[in-house]
């Protein structure tokens, strides 16, 4: 079985760092911040990056926004999200474990499969409502 090559660029390289940083990130935000390294980068660039990472699993996918942008992950590995309602920041939780017993508690044979999103404000925006 032969080994797979896989095309590296400078972008999927940057985009890699990026994403570290940012934790969560769409392809027009990746874009805003690459073009200060990159201005020559174009958006269809960096959609066919995203989507090359993506597939290979050296990205992750996340909740899409609220108007429904494609959101990448730097973790790949399952986890559960908090999603403000009304700023659309995106944080890890690993909530599953705490809410999957009270549940099954109401539900008979349940289980839980796939991530959780869990939705409300974040301190920022419930405090600026006060």
């Amino acid at each position: 079985m032969e080994a797979v090559t896989y095309r590296e660029t400078k972008y999927c390289n940057a985009i890699r760092e990026v994403i570290k940083t940012l934790n969560h990130a769409t392809n027009s935000e990746l874009l805003h911040h690459l073009q200060r390294d990159f201005p020559e980068l174009s958006a269809t660039t960096v959609h066919r990056a995203t989507a090359r990472l993506a597939s290979r699993g050296e990205i992750g996918l996340a909740p899409s926004t609220h108007r429904g942008a494609v959101r990448y992950d730097s973790q790949t590995r399952p986890h559960d999200h908090f999603s403000c309602n009304v700023c659309d920041r995106l944080c890890d939780t690993d909530i599953k474990d705490k809410i999957e017993p009270i549940i099954k508690k109401t539900v008979v044979d349940c289980a839980i499969s796939g991530n959780i999103v869990l939705t409300g404000l974040c301190n920022m925006c419930n405090t600026k409502q006060e």
